[in-house]
């Protein structure tokens, strides 16, 4: 029998660097693992509005380094950069809350802007979870969707798939809809995949998204890494 793997994680490696990266973090790897999972909690439940898309964290003996994506960076950072200043702080006082110590790192925070957000599956499953929060009806909300990221040129296959009370059934079940192709298989398939939750008054409702860009080849990351 098959079995269901990750999509990013299959590609580890090949196609795909880790999230988190530590250079010379020879001690307290218990302390940096807590801090790492605690910190892309928060900012995923805090950023939610913002269309969060990744957070990516580096270490290194003098800095820890948080970088925020989002399709809307200009709400997170604010006026004069009183936003970043403020979600700083309150990165610091979850650590304190959570004794956890920097241990001499210096916490910096980017934040990046994502230019196709129609492309990117995160961002996709966030939009779903609004407009099925809005009380619209999922099939429209999924083939609306789906004609939004099929749009865009360097997209050449998506899928959206629903599971849960959709359209407020007393019984769970499933619906998705596909356009183009998702080639699972192919570890050389630049497949982007997110999960997402629509919290509805009845129980949430569970959203997966994928989202085929296209092949990367080795000459490619060669290109990217100059």
């Amino acid at each position: 029998m098959s079995h269901s793997v990750h999509p990013y994680a299959h590609r580890l490696g090949i196609i795909r660097d880790w999230k988190s990266r530590w250079f010379g973090v020879n001690k307290g790897y218990r302390n940096a693992l807590k801090a790492d999972l605690l910190v892309r909690e928060f900012l995923k439940k805090e950023l939610r509005a913002f269309y969060l898309s990744d957070v990516q964290i580096e270490r290194n003996q003098k800095a820890f380094h948080i970088i925020i994506r989002s399709s809307r960076p200009g709400t997170i950072i604010g006026r004069s950069g009183d936003g970043a200043v403020k979600l700083r702080e309150k990165i610091l006082k979850l650590m304190k809350k959570n004794d956890i110590s920097l241990a001499g790192q210096e916490l910096k925070i980017d934040i990046e802007e994502v230019r196709n957000p129609e492309s990117n599956a995160a961002i996709v499953g966030l939009i779903v979870a609004e407009g099925l929060e809005k009380r619209l009806p999922f099939r429209r909300v999924l083939k609306q969707t789906l004609e939004k990221i099929l749009a865009n040129r360097e997209v050449k296959g998506a899928k959206i798939k629903l599971s849960g009370r959709l359209g407020g059934a007393d019984m769970a079940r499933q619906e998705d809809l596909k356009k183009g192709q998702i080639p699972l298989q192919t570890l050389r398939a630049d497949i982007d995949f997110a999960k997402e939750k629509a919290h509805m008054t009845y129980g949430d409702i569970g959203i997966k998204v994928w989202i085929y860009k296209g092949q990367i080849f080795e000459k490619d990351l060669k290109n990217a890494a100059k």
